[in-house]
């Protein structure tokens, strides 16, 4: 994949990642109970374009609602450095706040009405 290359991980180190996606990403700002009490912000990067370095046996699952997302936290530090979203089933969401700082990254953020997931899934 071409694309902006960028690196990132939880807190404590224990999970790291690197990952490419387009230079300019649109990105998810979401409402939901789970995303904005944590200040997650989607960055959405297709499984081919993303690679875990370290931390798999480091990484905590949680599922609510639908059961759908798998939430994926590390056991250590607790801090959600990416997960499973049930809204893109081919790709991972990656939290923009826990990228390495050095990337060149220019992304849009667009406003997600998560509370009203089903709804507003239909214009993503």
């Amino acid at each position: 994949m071409t694309g902006s290359n960028f690196h990132g991980g939880c807190h404590c180190g224990a999970v790291r990642f690197r990952g490419t996606v387009a230079t300019t990403p649109d990105m998810l700002d979401c409402n939901c109970s789970i995303c904005a009490r944590t200040g997650f912000l989607h960055l959405i990067v297709p499984h081919k374009g993303f690679t875990l370095l370290k931390g798999d046996g480091d990484l905590s699952s949680y599922r609510f609602g639908s059961g759908q997302a798998e939430h994926l936290f590390c056991r250590h530090c607790g801090v959600k450095s990416f997960y499973q979203p049930r809204s893109h089933p081919d790709g991972w969401s990656v939290n923009y706040h826990c990228l390495d700082d050095g990337h060149d990254l220019r992304p849009t953020i667009r406003k997600f009405d998560g509370r009203n997931w089903e709804k507003s899934r239909a214009g993503l």
